[in-house]
């Protein structure tokens, strides 16, 4: 397809939203476009894997309800929204496409090369990427106009944050169309520009990478450097604990992402980090990382 001239258009009247991906980031996108209103296209590799996550959406909703967060019918209303299914055909409708698959640019680009053709010429496409160029995974589409970076924070209900990146060449009108489709879905936005691992995952990647230093070089056990962040500088959660929650493979993608971009040696993955995704004690989603969670409560395992 042409690249036509977006800015002429001004920005998008968004009505149907396609979510790519339905991990728990991609139905938890989904889970807030629905809320806000919006027709949703929630996909996955299979429809299996798309239906299985429109449950957990459905569970996510109840205990919103049980809450008062929301009302049953609300719930009701946005289930009903909410269309999974397997490919990226069922995309062809969709103003705007979120991709939220694995951290991985590889599979990241592999996916647009196959969703352009597929969608709308005037289709914004955004990528919930934590750390990689959107410059770069703009290159590969029909579109670099109209792609940009919309990384949403983990979970995606609660977390007030997106932060919004553009390419060299997002416009204008691609911008204020997504700043518009955030606001919407009750979010708070933080523009960042295109350098690895954008605003949030800059500051907190190497502090969780320092916190596994301090692991690794038996200056604290796991328990005292969560508690000791936890207590004295009143962060909810541990470095360690945070790390698991997160995903250990996660957090050591975006370390390498910032080693390399940057070429500083302050960036360097701790090879405690390294051994332990290799030996896939990935964090809490494998039952086993900085913590173990194999029983009724995480107990740390060093």
């Amino acid at each position: 397809m042409a690249d036509q001239d977006p800015a002429a258009e001004g920005p998008l009247d968004v009505k149907m939203v396609g979510v790519i991906g339905a991990g728990q980031m991609g139905s938890g996108i989904a889970h807030v476009s629905a809320l806000a209103g919006y027709d949703v296209r929630l996909s996955d590799i299979s429809e299996e894997q798309a239906k299985a996550a429109l449950e957990v959406i459905a569970a996510n909703m109840d205990r919103q309800v049980k809450r008062g967060k929301i009302a049953e019918a609300e719930k009701d209303a946005a289930l009903a929204r909410i269309a999974p299914g397997g490919g990226l055909e069922i995309f062809g409708d969709c103003d705007v496409v979120i991709e939220a698959a694995s951290e991985n640019e590889e599979v990241k680009r592999e996916i647009f090369k196959a969703l352009c053709p597929l969608i709308k010429p005037q289709a914004i496409i955004c990528s919930n990427t934590s750390s990689i160029s959107i410059t770069r995974l703009a290159s590969v589409t029909d579109r670099p106009a109209r792609f940009m970076g919309m990384h949403f924070m983990n979970p995606v209900p609660l977390m007030q944050l997106v932060e919004l990146i553009r390419g060299i060449a997002t416009d204008e009108a691609t911008f204020e169309t997504i700043r518009t489709l955030a606001e919407r879905l009750g979010k708070t936005t933080a523009p960042a520009e295109d350098f690895p691992a954008f605003i949030v995952n800059r500051i907190l990647l190497p502090m969780i990478n320092e916190a596994v230093y301090t692991l690794y070089e038996g200056v604290g056990s796991v328990k005292s450097i969560d508690t000791a962040m936890k207590l004295g500088a009143n962060h909810p959660m541990g470095p360690l604990e945070l790390a698991d929650f997160i995903g250990l493979d996660t957090c050591l993608s975006v370390m390498h992402v910032l080693y390399d971009g940057l070429a500083d040696s302050k960036y360097r993955p701790c090879p405690l980090l390294v051994k332990y995704v290799e030996a896939g004690w990935l964090g809490k989603k494998a039952g086993r990382g900085f913590y173990d969670y194999s029983g009724d409560e995480p107990v740390p395992t060093r």
